[in-house]
């Protein structure tokens, strides 16, 4: 059964967008939700809203997870370096320990299924797109562009683990999916009130 979610990926953030992965059960797409508004510098098909299947599969979710994970932590390791503002820095540093958390969770979870799961944290080619806009922003334009991206992908995140939380077919990433959800919530949140 599929569901349709928003797409912007930041698919970055994206992360959970599937554009572009090699597994066909990987094609989630990110959510601008209403984020529009402050997708300054965002690449194009980061702006544009269109729908995707939210994977069901245990495989898919694992990987979709884990690519969101690996694309906050990159994007959020590179506005450690190059952001100018002390609140997007200190956000940043929270986002790295938080997906650090989450993927350490998510491969002991999906290790420890009857049929142990592999995540594949390879970024969609929609993720790796926004990853390269923001390495060639700099100052005000990269915090800005930081902030849109992490608005966008945790609304997506959060709309995919929504999704799988009710719909998904493993019982214990079904588990992991609605224990994280609050957290995302809260993410998403934080990201919405930083002002660049």
């Amino acid at each position: 059964m599929q569901f349709r979610i928003l797409a912007t990926l930041a698919a970055s953030a994206i992360a959970l967008a599937a554009c572009g992965q090699k597994n066909e059960n990987a094609d989630v797409a990110t959510a601008n939700s209403g984020v529009t508004d402050t997708n300054v510098g965002l690449p194009a098909d980061m702006n544009a809203s269109s729908t995707a299947a939210v994977p069901t599969g245990g495989q898919a979710f694992a990987n979709t997870a884990a690519a969101s994970d690996a694309f906050e932590i990159a994007t959020s390791q590179l506005a450690q370096e190059k952001a100018q503002s002390a609140a997007v820095k200190k956000f940043a540093g929270q986002m790295i320990t938080a997906h650090t958390e989450s993927t350490a969770k998510l491969k002991s979870v999906a290790s420890g299924l009857a049929t142990p799961i592999t995540p594949d944290p390879t970024l969609t080619a929609q993720q790796q797109s926004v990853l390269d806009d923001l390495r060639s922003k700099t100052g005000a334009a990269f915090d800005q562009a930081y902030v849109a991206g992490q608005q966008a992908g945790h609304q997506q995140t959060l709309d995919a683990l929504n999704t799988y939380a009710a719909n998904g077919d493993v019982a214990e990433l079904k588990s992991f999916a609605a224990g994280l959800s609050p957290t995302v919530a809260a993410h998403l949140n934080m990201a919405k009130g930083l002002k660049p």
